[in-house]
């Protein structure tokens, strides 16, 4: 975190005219918020940093709820693909964010306030002055005494409005089954699939054949043990099936949670709610705390953790109960090396085939490769934090748009390339990157029967999984599961139901 003081006690700059706002029924302007204590958030929906500051500025809202305070997200886009409105809403929707949100157009607003990292906080006076600007994560403190602060003494100058801005939040209606499916797995026999369905937060257990619901676990938000009836989760993203136990990790509770099917319960094996942070070595799981357990996979009695908050890949040892950082220095960049110096950017996706555990790298739009005999990390394909792009080609010439979920079988590695609403192939024999779903141009018009145009596309799918010679998706923002015949290159959906 840092402070900009060149611009504090500045004069804020307005909004531009004619940039597109969400969450709210209208535009809104400096003049609009005279009086009005403002918090702007300089975000963009891929950053795991701008995920953990979600919390605050909801308990922001919360406790000064009826007071003239407003929270305006200024959405400045890293990944192309968070460019575009309709995604941006998405995230908004995903992540229940409550306070108007604006689309920074070529991050105009963002080079007006002199920012330079996501997430950065700025707070402007009720007589639009800029008082406080600092970028980082964990500044729920600060922005409560600035924000009183503020408060008190803006009513003793008679500057301060007597009511908050009413503002009327559109109200997105969706129904489905799933909402935001996120992370798969198969059962040890492959006639089940645990699904992660993340914003109703539970994990459905269904028939890999038919669709239907064997199981439900969870379904309210909240951090609890229990029957499946009992347990809370909150936003659940990967989950790992084995034998007869669904392990999850439970994202924004910061845990790894432990389902068993026989005696259907749930238990929390590591974290305790809270977001955790760096740690050297391996601790008692119980005890210790994580930080936003993205994806897993199971190896020789290890579990692997995708620590997306820690840009790390931590273990957890089933027999002991030990976990700690098994590969990455927990620096966000791209480094191949030895486990420790390694440097993994907010790891999200896991699969593991025979030696090597498979890692989407997701800032760096990589597929990295662990070599568990050799204790090595290699890249497959990615070159940096701002190197992304929808490209087929050698491994050097490819390029991947924020990848999340990754599945191999041989030399074959499947990605869910999820900002270029793809599926992508990766022949590690003939070192080159294939797209087998999703094209980088959309064709302009299509032939009759032409299967590229009568299927529905993806939509941000963040994991693949491979059952046979189908390759089940989870596409998130479409709130569905599909199957693709890897033979027939047909797509259709798994009717999931009751």
């Amino acid at each position: 975190m840092f402070r900009k003081p060149g611009l504090i006690n500045s004069k804020a700059q307005d909004f531009p005219k004619g940039f597109i706002w969400l969450n709210t029924n209208r535009p809104l302007s400096l003049d609009d918020l005279k009086g009005q204590v403002i918090i702007l958030d300089f975000w963009t929906y891929c950053c795991i940093n701008c995920m953990h500051t979600l919390p605050d500025l909801d308990w922001i809202e919360k406790k000064y709820r009826g007071k003239p305070v407003i929270v305006i997200g200024v959405h400045s886009a890293k990944f192309y693909n968070e460019q575009e409105a309709e995604n941006i809403q998405e995230a908004i929707g995903r992540y229940e964010i409550n306070h108007p949100v604006i689309a920074d157009k070529n991050m105009a607003i963002w080079q007006s306030y002199n920012v330079s990292g996501w997430p950065t906080l700025v707070v402007i006076d009720p007589k639009g002055n800029v008082v406080y600007q600092q970028s980082g994560e964990g500044q729920r403190e600060n922005l409560d005494d600035v924000i009183s602060v503020l408060l008190e003494r803006h009513k003793e100058q008679g500057t301060l409005a007597e009511k908050p801005l009413e503002i009327h939040k559109p109200v997105a209606a969706r129904s489905g089954i799933l909402s935001y499916p996120s992370k798969m797995a198969f059962s040890p026999d492959g006639k089940m699939l645990a699904i992660s369905d993340s914003n109703h937060n539970r994990i459905l257990v269904v028939d890999a054949d038919s669709g239907r619901i064997i199981h439900k676990i969870g379904g309210t938000k909240g951090f609890a043990d229990g029957t499946f009836e009992e347990a809370k989760f909150f936003r659940p993203q990967g989950v790992l099936w084995v034998e007869g136990k669904v392990y999850v990790a439970d994202t924004e509770n910061h845990a790894l949670r432990e389902i068993s099917l026989q005696s259907r319960a749930v238990v929390t094996l590591a974290g305790n709610g809270r977001q955790g942070h760096w740690i050297q070595s391996p601790q008692d799981a119980k005890s210790t705390q994580l930080s936003s357990a993205w994806d897993l996979a199971h190896d020789s009695g290890f579990i692997f953790i995708a620590m997306a908050g820690l840009h790390q890949i931590w273990a957890y040892h089933v027999q002991t109960g030990k976990i700690g950082p098994f590969a990455g220095s927990g620096h966000e960049d791209i480094v191949d090396g030895l486990l420790a110096e390694a440097q993994f950017a907010q790891p999200s996706g896991l699969a593991i085939f025979r030696n090597y555990l498979f890692v989407a790298d997701s800032e760096i739009s990589a597929i990295r490769r662990i070599d568990l005999d050799k204790k090595i990390v290699q890249t497959a394909v990615g070159e940096g934090l701002f190197v992304f792009g929808h490209k087929d080609g050698t491994l050097d010439e490819a390029r991947l748009q924020h990848p999340l979920g990754v599945a191999c079988e041989g030399n074959k590695v499947y990605v869910a390339d999820t900002y270029n609403h793809a599926i992508r192939l990766i022949d590690l024999a003939e070192q080159k990157v294939s797209t087998m779903i999703g094209k980088p141009e959309m064709k302009a018009m299509c032939n009759i029967n032409d299967p590229s145009c009568d299927t529905l596309g993806l939509f941000e799918p963040s994991d693949a999984k491979i059952r046979g010679n189908s390759l089940y998706i989870a596409d998130t923002n479409n709130h569905l599961i599909r199957i693709f015949d890897l033979e027939s290159k047909v797509l259709k959906t798994l009717p999931v139901k009751e």
